[in-house]
């Protein structure tokens, strides 16, 4: 049974995180073989200040990016 976490940024829609399910699960059927009614998909949306990367929280590092 696969099981697959997930995590992004907050603001994904919800149309969006359904097609991230519908893709990762085709991918596991495709590429492996499982069968989709066992496969469980959990998404974690994390707030940016709470993610960081290349030295600076996420929140941090958009608001230093050029516009």
């Amino acid at each position: 049974m696969p099981y697959v976490n997930l995590q992004i940024t907050k603001g994904a829609t919800r149309e969006q995180k359904a097609e991230l399910v519908k893709d990762i699960t085709d991918s596991l059927v495709r590429v492996l073989g499982k069968k989709p009614e066992h496969t469980h998909i959990v998404i974690q949306e994390i707030a940016e200040e709470d993610w960081g990367f290349s030295g600076l929280l996420t929140d941090d590092w958009k608001k230093a990016q050029p516009k």
